[in-house]
């Protein structure tokens, strides 16, 4: 496990928001206007490095702030499930060893995946009501018009631009991963995080499942395959994510600050009281040493009171020491 991030003071913690916030918003800009993006190719490439550099800094402290700025992002769900999406393609592709070169296709596609419905995916977050036939049309047609419109704006990996075309694609489903083509494989991953970071985020049709629905549903598909990747997706991030919410054996609210040795059982920050008031001390916990464990998972849109987040992150930091 990485060395935790030391969060001094409330200046460095701003920073770190501030920068997975300004990652997000340029990201945003990009995937609204692509053709106004010099070198579009060349941003991808720096947006993924500015993401590795501020997960390297503390991974947990990274998802925690994604997480949370997913379930309450200013700058539209499209920019806000592209980031999400590239940080468990990354994390997955480490847990699966793959190659650099296969890593970077399939984060790039990550980032781009929506990019010919990133308006249309922004409305659709914003709608209660189903999509309309022209809006089911564009959705049906976005992953192919997705990679002409990369291949337009000088992106030349094969493989990058075949992973986006084929993100949706039931076909990739087929093959055996240890035999299957790159790309294919790759689709494949891309897929089952897609599906995954969707479940958890809110939208205007439906709040967010929960983060152990969500990834028990991506860990029992039919295929062996999908469910060895979102096995891998679990062991990556946890069965509940540091940033996510989740209901304590003996009523108490916590906030899960660091993942363990154990996906089932991280440290969490306990936030509320089995009443349901705010705790006035929030305490640090480690359910995988002692009671009360996780009962459940909460989606986010069932808190809604606000929280300080850098002082929980504060606790969080003390993790280690307890492990």
């Amino acid at each position: 496990m990485s060395k935790p991030l030391d969060v001094r003071d409330e200046n460095a913690y701003e920073d770190l928001l501030g920068q997975w916030s300004d990652l997000e918003s340029g990201l945003g800009i990009i995937l609204s206007s692509p053709a106004s993006a010099q070198q579009f190719s060349h941003r991808v490439l720096q947006y993924d490095r500015w993401m590795q550099g501020l997960l390297q800094r503390d991974p947990d402290v990274g998802l925690y702030l994604l997480f949370q700025l997913a379930s309450n992002s200013p700058v539209g769900y499209s920019a806000s499930h592209a980031l999400v999406c590239a940080v468990l393609c990354h994390l997955v592709a480490t847990e699966l060893h793959l190659p650099q070169k296969e890593r970077n296709s399939l984060v790039h596609a990550a980032l781009t995946m929506n990019i010919a419905m990133t308006a249309l995916q922004d409305e659709l977050a914003d709608q209660a009501e189903k999509p309309t036939p022209a809006q089911q049309d564009a959705i049906r047609a976005h992953a192919i018009k997705g990679a002409m419109m990369l291949a337009n704006l000088g992106v030349a990996d094969d493989d990058w631009l075949d992973v986006v075309s084929s993100h949706h694609d039931d076909a990739v489903d087929k093959d055996d991963m240890r035999t299957a083509a790159p790309s294919v494989r790759l689709a494949r991953i891309l897929k089952v995080v897609d599906r995954y970071a969707a479940m958890i985020s809110p939208r205007k049709s439906r709040s967010g499942r929960s983060a152990i629905e969500s990834a028990r549903s991506v860990m029992t598909r039919a295929s062996s395959s999908v469910d060895a990747i979102g096995q891998a997706l679990v062991r990556a991030v946890g069965l509940c994510p540091p940033g996510t919410y989740v209901r304590l054996d003996n009523d108490e609210l916590g906030v899960v600050v660091r993942r363990s040795a154990k996906s089932n059982q991280p440290f969490v920050v306990v936030v509320g009281k089995p009443g349901g008031e705010l705790e006035n001390h929030p305490r640090l916990h480690s359910t995988a040493e002692a009671y009360p464990r996780i009962r459940s998972a909460l989606p986010s849109s069932a808190v809604r009171a606000p929280l300080n987040h850098f002082y929980i992150l504060q606790l969080g930091s003390h993790a280690q020491a307890m492990a």
